[in-house]
Order: C-alpha cells, then structure tokens, then sequence
C-alpha cells in the first residue's frame, strides 16, 4: 500500500514516537524511507550561516557540515536501520515546510510522516504548537495522506485491524473516505464511519431538548447511510455511529472505544484566514490527544 515514505524528523526525543511508526511500516510494507531532516533557516536571505534546530547554534552550512549531519542521524537511528532496511537521509536547509513540500514534490511519496514539536517534551504534547504551522501548511498542501503522530501511545504501529474515520460530510471528507476504504479493503479490517454532533453549533439560542438531540442523530444516521453504506458492504466488517458532543472529544473516546489503530480525517485544503489559526481545529486536537496515528487527507 505504501512504497514510498518521507519522514520529516528532527532525530530529537519529540520525533522518537513517530520514528517507530515510520520504521514499522516502512518494514511492514517493504517501503523505501526518505528520512528528511531540515537543519534550519538561513540568518537571512542567500546565507549559509544557520541556526540548527538540534543544537541551537549558529552554523556555517558547507558539504562537510551536511555530511555530518546525515552521520549523525545514521547514528541516531541505528538500531532502526539495521537488517536491509531500503533508506535514505536527506538534509536540507530552510523553512521546514516549504523544504518538506519541496522534497516531497521531487520524490513523490505515497505517505508523509511528521511528528512532535522540537520543543522540549513537557511543553510539547499540548501546545498549539505541536500540530504548529509547519504540519498545518504541509497537511494543507501536500499530494498524498500525511500521518502524524505526536504521543508515546500513538506509536505501536502493527498489524492494523481496526480503523475509524471521521466524516463531517464535505467533499474533502469524501476523499478521506475514499483513502479509508481502500486501506480496510486491502488490510481487510474493520472500519468505522464516526460523525460527532457539535451541539452548541446545532442551537445558539436555547438548549435543545433529549428529543431533539436523537432526532439529530438519527437524521445524522440515515445521511451516514445513504452515503456510504452502498461501498461500505464490500468490507466484511464495518459500523456507522453518530454520537452527541465536542467532535474531537467524542471522536478520541469512540476511536478508543473500539480500540482503533488508525483515524482517518479530512483536512480542509481552502485557504486559512490568518496565520494564526490552526488546519481545522478538530483535527489538530485529534492529533495531540488519540492514542492512536492520526492521517489526514486534503485531496
């Protein structure tokens, strides 16, 4: 399913929980991994003096610093390399995003992989910026799913049996469904099409009644049916749920319910109004709190 994997790392602790993701599959699917690594932003304009993301220094970047880097991340990931593994390091320098997207043009994965903030680990987990503005430009451009995973419960990738998506009806969602049927079909697990009612969004001037609410649900339930039950009976096993909530809340909780290994989400692709906010909030809180990877889709 997956032949190509670029993994985005900072070879520090907060990349360590996605690195065994991306070694796992990358073994599991006998893929080629792209580890990719952006030492940082030049000072300013065309200047090879940067500041590296890992030590903190400002750094003159030539060939032999380069070479150095790629040796050190060899070293750092060692234990992973080993047994035939089919790799290779890439380091870069620049904004990570755009270096990110660059690579990811020029090689053309099927996945891409991010991990943590480089920030220190106690601050990181739920800080904005761990979803940051670098996942959020590269979910938001990039030609292929990209997996993120942020905490330590999220790393035990194996055999996966077991995969909820997350559906708010868009066309984007459609993609992300799309993606999601496909990976059930071809590792024949069970999938599971979830959509969480926003309460306070249906309601702005009263609170809604129980009633109200089950008859929500059960409208909700019926479109969920309508339209994807016709695919979803090509899968041996499948269920459609609609729960009542805070939609990244109920859809942490129903994918741990279920024991999930995989959430599958769509990223809203269209244009952010400002900097400052997140790629749809939702699944940035998706990402930092499920106990499981996290992929989104924007195509």
């Amino acid at each position: 399913m997956f032949k190509k994997i670029l993994f985005a790392t900072s070879a520090t602790r907060p990349s360590d929980h996605a690195a065994r993701v991306a070694f796992n599959i990358a073994r599991a699917y006998h893929a080629r991994l792209d580890i990719f690594h952006v030492l940082g932003v030049p000072s300013r304009g065309y200047s090879q003096v940067v500041v590296d993301i890992k030590t903190r220094e400002r750094v003159d970047v030539d060939d032999d610093y380069i070479a150095w880097v790629q040796e050190e991340i060899t070293t750092y990931y060692a234990d992973y390399l080993k047994n035939g593994l089919d790799y290779d390091i890439h380091v870069a320098v620049g904004v990570p995003a755009r270096e990110i997207l660059r690579r990811a043009r020029e090689t053309e994965p099927d996945l891409i992989l991010l991990g943590g903030s480089t920030e220190e680990e106690h601050d990181a987990v739920y800080k904005k910026t761990v979803a940051g503005t670098t996942l959020q430009k590269v979910a938001r451009s990039a030609r292929c799913p990209v997996l993120v995973v942020t905490r330590p419960a999220a790393s035990f990738w194996g055999g996966v049996s077991n995969i909820t998506f997350g559906t708010d009806f868009s066309k984007a969602s459609d993609k992300a469904f799309d993606f999601a049927l496909n990976m059930a079909q071809t590792l024949d697990c069970e999938l599971n099409v979830f959509h969480a009612l926003a309460i306070n969004s249906l309601s702005s001037e009263r609170l809604m009644s129980q009633d109200e609410i089950e008859q929500k649900i059960r409208e909700t339930l019926r479109k969920i049916r309508a339209r994807y039950e016709s695919r979803l009976k090509t899968l041996q096993q499948y269920t459609m749920e609609v729960w009542e909530g805070i939609p990244y809340m109920e859809i942490v909780k129903f994918a741990r319910e279920r024991h999930s290994d995989l959430i599958v989400m769509a990223h809203h692709s269209r244009k952010l109004q400002t900097e400052e906010n997140v790629f749809g909030s939702n699944v940035e809180q998706v990402i930092v709190r499920a106990g499981c990877p996290v992929i989104s889709i924007n195509r």
